[in-house]
């Protein structure tokens, strides 16, 4: 069997601030980011570039 790894990276999933729709999914460093990312993705709800924040 494989041993387990003790990984520092989680799966987040990104909220736009506008319509609150979760579009995005992608990975971070725990360490490296400890606290909430916010990137400016596009939303195809939208249809425009806003800012997404990361959910739970």
């Amino acid at each position: 069997m494989a041993a387990k790894s003790k990984s520092t990276r989680l799966k987040v999933t990104f909220e736009c601030t506008e319509c609150k729709n979760r579009n995005y999914d992608s990975f971070k460093n725990k360490r490296n980011d400890p606290d909430r990312l916010e990137l400016k993705k596009y939303c195809p709800v939208c249809k425009k570039h806003t800012v997404h924040k990361e959910s739970k």
